[in-house]
């Protein structure tokens, strides 16, 4: 049995042997049946003479057959020994090879799993969230649901906070127009935040079909270099001012929301529903992520190199991915690694202590679990019949889910045996922040 050697922490080396014999057999079979369908210039298919198939494909041939057997005596001694490699080996040989020698010789470095022994969860703090679902959250949602809804009027006033305004603009830099300091017919709602505070307190009050002139200071930090923190003057003149006219909730508002016979009270049912299966997604994302935070208090250890490599890779490539959604170039800003490898180390442990806590504890999600996740996510869509369909027909569609129930289970887990400390939050609050 091979000597595995320690050469420190988690990293590992083996010898590993390879026999010439064996590489030959192989390559020799291969290249015979390459030779069957070879096609060359001057001969027919699968007639090209041999030391022609030997001369062209056998330096690869050779190397591919020799790489396979290399991964097959490593395999092979790590299913004898037992030993849980992280990531892939790093192999290097021995010396010059010696093709005419009996064995081929080699060294391979790796990495193994750590060793996860868990402290009691007992001792871990957890804070658990509650949130009340009730008539004021309802009457909110009612009123955001009227603004999505508002149409606008035109009034014969000076506009206020709140109006719309259609104006023609034109702003100047020491007298010079500058780009983007000009358009006609544009439209903004005052007090919204959209324009510069200057800006917008010079067209409030003001009359219609009148020429403005007022300053406007633009702030040190303006994302335009060109005018952060100048003083700029502009020409203004409003041709239109409405205002704000939310529809009534009557029928006729909750027939528009999907209520057929407009009843208010089935409306606000409803919206009662929606809102509780929203708040108990995020409520149950918040205490998810206060036992995941405190889960690395119960047990430290050694972290694999090549785990956290390729979680960093993983971040890295994630943070590309969504800067080009944003449409930013991702070829023109360069993403340093070394700016995701504290979230990498973090994510590794916490997956190691995970993986560890599951098996002691025995918490894989049941089937009857994995589907009541999904009927849950499914309820929130017009066909939920459909949409179970559409997880259950893919088998990695369901390999997530069953990640989410395996989650869920450690949370439970933590939460029966930690000390836990309730918590009564606001609606308002819990919305203001990501779920």
């Amino acid at each position: 049995m091979s000597t595995i050697e320690v050469i420190e922490g988690l990293q590992r080396r083996v010898a590993l042997s390879v026999s010439t014999a064996e590489l030959e057999q192989r390559a020799m079979a291969k290249l015979k049946q390459m030779a069957r369908t070879a096609k060359m210039q001057g001969f027919r298919p699968g007639k090209v003479p041999m030391k022609m198939i030997e001369s062209m494909y056998g330096g690869n041939t050779r190397s591919e057959i020799l790489s396979d057997l290399i991964s097959e005596a490593f395999a092979k001694i790590a299913q004898e020994q037992k030993l849980r490699v992280a990531g892939a080996p790093d192999v290097a040989p021995e010396g010059d090879l010696q093709f005419d020698s009996p064995t081929l010789q080699f060294s391979a470095r790796f990495e193994v799993y750590p060793e996860v022994s868990l402290g009691s969860v007992g001792e871990l703090e957890v804070e658990r969230i509650h949130v009340r679902v009730g008539e004021a959250e309802i009457d909110k949602t009612v009123e955001v649901l009227r603004k999505q809804r508002l149409s606008w009027v035109e009034v014969d006033r000076a506009p206020a906070n709140g109006d719309q305004v259609t104006i023609d603009f034109r702003g100047t830099l020491d007298g010079v127009a500058f780009e983007g300091g000009s358009a006609e017919g544009f439209s903004v709602v005052l007090g919204e935040g959209r324009m510069l505070p200057d800006f917008e307190k010079g067209l409030l009050g003001q009359a219609k079909d009148h020429d403005l002139h007022f300053p406007v200071q633009f702030p040190e930090n303006y994302g335009a270099e060109q005018l952060a923190g100048k003083l700029a003057s502009f020409e203004a003149k409003i041709h239109r001012v409405e205002e704000p006219l939310l529809p009534p909730v009557d029928a006729a508002f909750a027939q528009q929301l999907g209520v057929p016979d407009g009843d208010l009270e089935k409306l606000r049912a409803e919206i009662r529903k929606n809102l509780e299966r929203e708040v108990g997604q995020r409520v149950k994302a918040r205490i998810k992520a206060a036992v995941m935070e405190s889960l690395p208090k119960v047990s430290s250890f050694d972290l694999p190199k090549a785990l956290v490599e390729t979680e960093v890779d993983a971040l890295a490539e994630r943070a590309k991915q969504d800067l080009a959604q944003r449409g930013i170039d991702v070829k023109q800003m360069p993403i340093p690694r070394e700016a995701f490898e504290e979230s990498a180390k973090k994510r590794v442990q916490l997956g190691l202590i995970v993986s560890e806590l599951v098996k002691q504890e025995k918490l894989q999600p049941k089937p009857e679990q994995v589907r009541a996740i999904v009927e849950e996510a499914a309820a929130a869509y017009e066909n939920p019949a459909e949409v179970v369909r559409y997880y259950f027909s893919d088998r990695q569609r369901l390999a997530e889910v069953e990640a989410l129930a395996v989650e869920q289970n450690v949370v439970d887990y933590v939460l029966q045996h930690a000390k836990v400390s309730d918590k009564d939050l606001a609606f308002d609050e819990l919305m203001q922040q990501a779920a």
